[in-house]
């Protein structure tokens, strides 16, 4: 299962949850307030590129040799 970040639009509260790919939108309570009104926030950690991988040739300097193409 992926993490999600979720912010809670009430009182800015930044939270972290791990949760099924079907849920990810589903409403959420913050943990903190307890306040219903969150958002998924886009984490730039979801991309699947680890920031060893570069070029337009596919070539990665990350571990275990994997190409991003």
């Amino acid at each position: 299962m992926p993490v999600y970040e979720y912010k809670c639009v009430d009182r800015g509260h930044r939270f972290e949850v791990l949760r099924k790919l079907q849920e990810r939108d589903e409403p959420i309570e913050c943990p903190d307030c307890r306040s219903g009104n969150t958002r998924r926030e886009v984490s730039p950690f979801g991309t699947g590129i680890s920031s060893g991988c570069y070029g337009s040739s596919g070539s990665c300097g990350c571990p275990g040799g994997s190409k991003f193409g």
